[in-house]
């Protein structure tokens, strides 16, 4: 017998050890969340804001860094025309030299340069 009291003893300590459920609530009774629909709005509209302002920056400094490119590669193609611009004005220079053009009439054409040169003067009326 002691052995059961013992076991009684046992069974109510457990019981007490152990945490009471919370008491159901009825629906009358059970606690309302009220929501904020409007403070929800204000978010959204401002997480939607951000959002559209980042695509903005990103695609702004997307253009800026596509112009930046043309610009060097425009920036390259009028240094190399302008390059070919100064060879070719050496070349020309080379070409009216008068010694070259003396050369080819001698030796290409075979002219020769005259001894005596004459001049005519006309006169007023005639």
């Amino acid at each position: 017998m002691p052995a059961r009291v013992e076991k009684e003893a046992y069974e109510e300590y457990e019981l007490a050890a152990k945490p009471a459920p919370p008491p159901r609530l009825r629906q009358r009774e059970r606690i309302h969340i009220c929501l904020d629909e409007q403070m929800r709005r204000r978010c959204k509209t401002l997480l939607a804001l951000l959002a559209v302002m980042a695509m903005t920056i990103t695609v702004r400094s997307g253009i800026s860094a596509s112009r930046g490119y043309d610009l060097v590669h425009t920036e390259q193609q009028a240094e190399a025309v302008e390059q070919e611009n100064e060879r070719l004005k050496i070349d020309i220079a080379r070409l009216k030299s008068p010694q070259r053009i003396k050369d080819i009439a001698t030796k290409d054409l075979g002219m020769e340069v005259p001894q005596q040169v004459y001049f005519v003067h006309a006169k007023k009326g005639q």
